[in-house]
This record gives structure tokens, sequence and C-alpha cells, in this order.
């Protein structure tokens, strides 16, 4: 491809290493393509509220494409400037077509994000737990509510979470069920945990509102990532790199892989051109 002039990274298994900082080498790439014009946008799977320990890692505070594309996050200024939440209907059917599917496997716990207004509203506002809902990481700091209550506003992610069973598995189970038009459905992390958009809102989405603004066409994006999540970003950008510690399908999706995320594979790509 031609120089790139806008970077899209996912964060966690990409853009951080194993021990959640951005290397030396890395920032130091990223801060030549910074200086030379280019544009860098994350793309994450986390909420705005979670991305002050990695933005403080960066040479710029970037535009973040948050919760999957469903939020698109200007870091600079702490200000939301769009969001595609799923509605109350949509979030009662796709809960209730999850249950019944994996009725036998135990059925499903919910949990909601909400955008608020900002990344620093209080936590308990934005990620609401209905009472079935076993954590897939170590919470302390969230909001509880019964599920008629949780499903009764807009959401801009429907967590769906089975202790038993691989994210992937439920993937499987799930996705015919749940075809694109009804939600796109996703994962980042193993453990029995589905992330749920409204129809057609993935990271490629954000990314594409980014490019347009700037007037950077997707020939001249290259994008990174390592999950399931990435999958249609990586296809929109004039290049899609995975990482080496990437999941085997989006290696499959990709245009090249890179080293891992610990090898600094981001770099080792963009050093071709900064």
């Amino acid at each position: 491809m031609s120089r790139p002039l806008l970077v899209g990274s996912d964060i966690d298994g990409t853009l951080i290493t194993s021990a959640e900082r951005v290397s030396p080498r890395t920032r130091e790439c990223l801060s030549r393509f910074i200086d030379a014009g280019g544009v860098l946008a994350l793309a994450t799977g986390r909420p705005p509220r979670w991305l002050l320990p990695v933005l403080e890692q960066l040479p710029v505070r970037p535009m973040a494409v948050c919760a999957n594309g469903a939020v698109l996050y200007d870091s600079a200024t702490d200000r939301i400037v769009d969001t595609h939440p799923l509605l109350p209907d949509q979030l009662r059917t796709i809960v209730d077509t999850a249950r019944a599917i994996l009725a036998a496997d135990g059925g499903v716990g919910v949990a909601v994000e909400r955008a608020g207004n900002s990344a620093f509203d209080p936590q308990p506002e934005l990620f609401i737990i209905a009472p079935e809902w076993a954590h897939a990481w170590p919470a302390i700091d969230f909001g509880e509510a019964g599920e008629d209550e949780l499903l009764a506003e807009p959401a801009i992610k429907l967590l769906l979470r089975n202790e038993g069973l691989d994210s992937g598995d439920m993937y499987r189970r799930l996705a015919p069920a749940i075809p694109p038009e009804m939600a796109h459905l996703t994962y980042s992390v193993s453990e029995g945990l589905l992330e749920v958009a409204a129809p057609g809102i993935t990271k490629a989405v954000g990314l594409r509102e980014i490019s347009r603004t700037l007037g950077i066409p997707a020939e001249r994006a290259i994008c990174f990532g390592d999950m399931p999540n990435d999958t249609e970003m990586l296809r929109w950008a004039g290049r899609g790199v995975a990482m080496g510690n990437a999941a085997p399908e989006l290696k499959i999706a990709a245009d090249e892989t890179t080293v891992t995320n610990d090898e600094d594979g981001l770099a080792a790509v963009l050093e071709r051109w900064y």
C-alpha cells in the first residue's frame, strides 16, 4: 500500500503488551508517524472510562472508537461525539433468544454498558448488571438492577455471559439465531462472554466516520487487531494486519500477520514507512 495516513489500532493484545504497556519502540514509532502528519485512532471494545491508563502512555490524545463501534469518543476533550445504541425492544429480543438457545447450558447472565456524557461519569451509571451476572474479571464499581429495568433503556453494548461455555462456542450457537439484521454479535475474550451491538455497528463504522471527516480514503488506512471483534476494520482498511498472537480466524481475514504484541508487532509493520 501507499504510505498510510491513518492508523486504526485495537488496544488489548495489539497496541499494549501483556503487561498493559505501550512499549518504547511502539511509542517512538507512533511519534514519528504523528510528527509526519499521520493520524492515530484507537478502536477497542473498551468503553471510554477504561482508556485513561492507555492514553497516558501515548504521544497524542486520539479519537477513539469504543464499545466495538457503538461510541465515537474524542479523548482530547472528553466528548462523546456519536453513539449507536441498542433499543429496549432489541435488547429484550436478543436476551430472550439467547436464553432459549442456551437454556440447556445454563442460559445467560446479562449486563449493559451505557455511554453517559463523559468517561468520568460515575461507573455504576455506565456498567450495570442483572442479579444473575457472573463477572468475567474483577469488578468493584458497577450498578445493579433487575433485568426488566436494565433492559428498559438504550445501551451501547449488551453483554451475555455463560460461565460454562467458551465465547467461541457461545458465538457459534447464537449466531444463527441472532442474524446481522437483529444485532452485531462478536467477542474479544474467551471466557464465555459475548458482546452485542446494534445491527451493522462494528469498529469499522467509527473508523470510516473518522476517515471521512479527515478526507483520508480507506486505501491509506492501516488497521491492527488480534480478536474477532477486529475483523470488519481489518477488512475495511487498505491493509489489515493481524498480530502474531491473534485468533486464527482473524489471521485468515487479515492481509498479513505481524509478530506478537509483546514483540512490538505494530511498530514492526509501521516502521516500513515511519
